[in-house]
Order: structure tokens, then C-alpha cells, then sequence
């Protein structure tokens, strides 16, 4: 069980813990988008100017892990119901004996415009000026100025 193994997971407070659940649900959840950016801020990700997060964003991740972060730049627009998965394990399966937790960063350069029911899989950074095609799975990094779509997201 990987929360159990994880040597940070003891020293975020409780409260730290709820305050992250609670503002995730905010920025999933919330009608103004200044609100949703203004949660993702107390997150603890790095959020640039001018982002617009449609409703429906889950951002799934350990809450205890230091080396799960979101960097979102400048002018960003991220449509409704995107998934960014900053970690994935198998929680409690035999299968955590097998196979290890993946934990990284994304990171959205500026101007960057990721499609509605995008996911967006640990460690990959979207390029300045690219776009993610909605209900892209977005496996690896993606050049500035690309557009890529599809399973698993191929430039087009």
C-alpha cells in the first residue's frame, strides 16, 4: 500500500490534508472560473495569468506527495471535464508489490489549450502554443506549437 510507505504522508497535518480535499472539490465544482484558479493556487499548484479552468477539472494525486506538482503557465485554457493525473498507483491491489506508484509534475506552458475530457498522464509537460485535442490521452510531452489528438495522443 503505497500510503503507507510514503515517508511524507505522516508529516502533512490532517488540517493540510482536508484544506487540499476541500479545494479540489472547489475547483472541480465551482461556476466562476476565478474561483477555480484561485483554488488550484491554494492547492499549492503554480498557476500563471489569465487561466480559464472549465468545470468538471479533476486533478488526482496524492495529497501527501511532495514530488506530485502542477505548473500551469500564462493565458492557458483548460476545457471542461480534463483529468490530469499527477500520480496513479493500483492503491491497495496485490498488483503495489508488482508494479511501482508513477509520480511526477505536469506542466501546461503558456498559451497552451487543452480540449475537453483530455487526460493528461504523469510527467508530461504540453508545449507553449500547442493543443490537446478533447478526449486525447496525452502519454508524452508535446512539442510547442503541436497538436496532437487521439488514444494515445499522436500529433496531427
Amino acid at each position: 500500500m503505497v500510503y503507507a510507505r510514503n515517508s511524507d504522508f505522516n508529516q502533512v497535518s490532517f488540517f493540510t490534508r482536508l484544506k487540499v480535499k476541500f479545494f479540489k472539490k472547489v475547483v472541480k465544482t465551482f461556476p466562476w472560473n476565478r474561483v477555480r484558479v484561485y483554488a488550484l493556487k491554494q492547492c499549492g499548484f503554480s498557476v500563471g495569468e489569465n487561466v480559464y479552468i472549465g468545470e468538471d477539472l479533476i486533478v488526482a494525486s496524492i495529497i501527501s506527495e511532495k514530488s506530485c506538482h502542477l505548473k500551469i503557465g500564462d493565458r492557458v485554457a483548460i476545457g471542461p471535464r480534463v483529468t490530469l493525473l499527477l500520480s496513479s498507483d493500483a492503491n491497495w491491489s496485490k498488483l503495489m508489490k508488482k508494479i511501482e506508484p508513477v509520480k511526477s509534475t505536469i506542466v501546461l506552458e503558456n498559451d497552451c489549450w487543452i480540449g475537453a475530457g483530455a487526460i493528461i498522464l504523469p510527467g508530461v509537460t504540453i508545449g507553449e502554443a500547442s493543443i490537446v485535442g478533447a478526449g486525447a490521452v496525452v502519454t508524452k510531452d508535446v512539442n510547442p506549437g503541436e497538436v496532437v489528438v487521439g488514444i494515445p495522443a499522436k500529433k496531427k
